[in-house]
């Protein structure tokens, strides 16, 4: 079984007046097929209006993979070298200069139409750069359509927000379009990870079914469902047959993970007609399609490595250490509060000082750049003269701002933890069970280990220290959020995303240190043990911080990873979910979230999914959210422990009332 969109084979090379191009033919579907190419699963061309010579050109997606580099080259008759040394201008003046000489789009090839679902029409779009308002939009639309065989219906896609917004003035009479939402809702393949597998595949139509099946499953099965639930164990690959976002918190480990994921439509009425349930095979995932074929059992099951090898952890601090505001930690907090703590800490530093590291992300070469600086200063609204770190921290400090709160350090965990004689028997027969690797034991030894913890009442001492902090630092708080803050997650190779708990209706001190030992104990839950004695991180290694935060409530809240997680190849996009109230919602599955790419370099952003939302933001926000998309990429340089400045973050946020960014947690992306 193989999804790569329709099967096209390329007959030759057509001929024209330039290399690896058609110039001035109609176009007709079987010239379409002979040029294409394939992306998310669609068969597409590139084409350039001329507007002076009153021409377009087709050209061979297998000869041209940039529009710029045939213009320059073929029309223009210039060197790649000589395109280089001035291609901001030569991009200048073929996307925003509103007198240019060259329309560039591609043409994609789509299937169902109102009446007739096998019926083929083509979608016509500009880059996501592209300035093109709705005259120009207008006069491609109608130079293309004339070139077309008249049994092809076209329809024009905006292809970022600035042209949507655009287009609302003309009618649809004039110019058919589609919104690119509704053609993601009907893609045939999303890729979520690349990667490829040999795995025994397990299909299930329902949570019910996967439920019952969980038990069994193990780290060589890849597993098919509608929508991969968000309690998997470690697998080798995950197929959704339904959409989803790259940024769910299954999705998000299956990112950590490095195994192949992707949306393939229709994959478990494929897998039943091929008989594959439970058939080893091989699955690739790749930017064009994905691909499942029978593979044979290795005759030698070998443990991964990821099994055998273990992660690293920095030392943990246990002794003697405070319990303190998070405006007062830093990054390398980290060994005695966690990483998430720490982070926070250093977010609060960050907006009250600035930092030079913030420019790092844009003055790295991104080839054929030398650096992004220019493009930086656009976004910032400044001058490339000026001091651009200290224009990035003013930025930072007035639209974005840090939860006030307070973090419980590794060390009460542990004097909680040794208070009770009950309790460390308990951890002593969980630890027991690890070495014998008898897992059924391990599972009850958690549940017992668990009850305990919630149950056990905290130590006077510890109550009247939660009690003056919160006094002291978050008076006037009715609602509070209680989060993890451990050792073992956010780790190279183990991101733990949704395996530890968080907890954000707390009103009183009751119900805090209830909070806080649910916390607590989902560090020793039957799954996070699992998934971490799997990976090689002792139990001994690992600790639980704290972080109470002041709860904010807010209209729209999500997460965002500073990466296109469906195209690593990407340097400009940031890839950003939402949804209407609680941000659990976006990453636990619960609602389908609102789905946005965010141009960091040029600016701009485009809607990829509504999700479950019934129409898209209003302009005025989703401009906030590419604020929060440039703060993002500022953030992503100063957290950054190398010098490309290239490690993502993952995000979560909310848009408070007035639409000031509130950042709730950040954490380094593993993809």
């Amino acid at each position: 079984m193989t999804n790569s969109g329709t099967p096209l084979t390329r007959t030759g090379a057509p001929t024209g007046s330039h290399q690896g191009a058609v110039v001035g033919s109609v176009l007709t579907l079987p010239l379409f097929e002979q040029l294409c190419g394939v992306l998310g699963g669609h068969p597409y061309v590139k084409v350039v209006v001329d507007r002076q010579q009153g021409v377009w050109h087709i050209l061979d997606s297998a000869v041209h993979s940039f529009h710029v580099n045939y213009i320059a080259t073929e029309i223009q008759a210039l060197t790649l070298e000589e395109l280089d040394a001035e291609l901001d201008g030569f991009n200048h003046s073929v996307y925003q200069d509103p007198e240019r000489r060259f329309l560039l789009g591609v043409l994609s090839l789509h299937f169902g139409g109102p009446e007739d679902q096998s019926q083929p029409f083509l979608v016509l779009e500009t880059t996501e750069a592209d300035t093109m308002g709705a005259t120009l939009l207008t006069e491609f639309y109608s130079f293309v359509r004339e070139q077309l065989d008249s049994a092809l219906a076209l329809l024009v896609k905006p292809a970022n927000h600035g042209q949507a917004n655009a287009l609302t003035s003309v009618p649809e009479t004039v110019l058919p379009r589609t919104q690119g939402h509704e053609l993601f809702a009907a893609a045939p393949f999303v890729p979520l990870t690349l990667g490829s597998a040999v795995g025994r595949l397990r299909a299930f139509a329902s949570t019910e079914e996967y439920l019952a099946a969980r038990p069994g499953l193990t780290w060589y099965d890849i597993v098919a469902m509608p929508v991969v639930p968000d309690d998997i164990p470690r697998l080798a690959g995950l197929l959704n047959g339904s959409p989803t976002t790259p940024l769910s918190h299954t999705n998000m480990l299956a990112a950590g993970w490095g195994i192949p994921n992707a949306i393939v439509r229709g994959v478990l009425d494929r897998i039943a007609a091929d008989d594959l349930d439970g058939a080893w095979i091989r699955y690739d995932v790749l930017a064009d399609g994905a691909v499942v074929e029978r593979a044979e059992q290795p005759s030698d099951l070998t443990e991964p490595t990821w099994h055998t090898q273990r992660i690293r952890l920095d030392a943990p601090q246990v002794a003697d250490v405070p319990i303190v505001p998070l405006s007062e930690l830093r990054s390398h907090d980290r060994r005695s509060y966690g990483t998430k703590a720490a982070n926070l800490g250093e977010l609060h530093h960050v907006l009250r000082h600035g930092s030079a590291r913030l420019t790092g992300y844009y003055s790295v070469p991104r080839p054929p750049r030398p650096d992004l600086l220019g493009h930086l200063a656009g976004r910032l609204r400044t001058s490339e003269h000026a001091d651009l770190a200290e224009a990035a921290g003013a930025f930072l400090a007035r639209r974005v701002s840090a939860p006030e709160g307070i973090a419980v350090p590794f060390a009460v965990q542990q004097r909680f933890l040794d208070s009770s004689p009950a309790v460390q028997q308990s951890i002593g027969k969980l630890k027991m069970a690890l070495e014998l690797d008898a897992m059924d034991a391990v599972d009850t030894a958690c549940v017992q280990l668990q009850h305990l913890v919630r149950t056990l009442p905290v130590p006077e001492d510890l109550v009247r220290a939660l009690d003056t902090h919160l006094v002291k630092h978050l008076a006037g708080t009715s609602r509070f959020a209680v989060r993890s803050s451990s050792n073992a997650e956010d780790l190279p190779g183990f991101s733990a995303a949704g395996i530890y708990e968080s907890h954000t209706k707390v009103t009183d001190l009751p119900g805090l240190l209830d909070a806080i030992r649910h916390v607590w104990a989902s560090l020793l839950s039957p799954r996070s043990v699992r998934l971490r004695h799997q990976a090689g991180i002792s139990l001994d290694d690992t600790y639980m911080g704290v972080i109470i935060q002041r709860y904010e409530a807010s209209p729209l809240g999500g997460v965002m990873v500073t990466c296109n997680p469906t195209n690593r190849a990407d340097f400009r996009n940031v890839y950003l979910n939402c949804a209407h109230g609680s941000t659990s919602d976006v990453v636990d599955g619960t609602t389908l979230p609102l789905q946005y790419l965010y141009n960091t370099v040029e600016g701009g952003g485009r809607t990829i999914s509504l999700g479950a939302a019934s129409e898209d933001l209003d302009p005025h926000t989703q401009d906030h959210l590419g604020e929060l998309a440039l703060a993002g990429r500022l953030l992503q340089s100063h957290f950054a422990t190398d010098y490309t400045f290239a490690v993502p973050l993952d995000i979560e946020w909310l848009l408070a009332p007035g639409g000031r960014l509130h950042i709730l947690q950040l954490r380094p992306y593993s993809a």
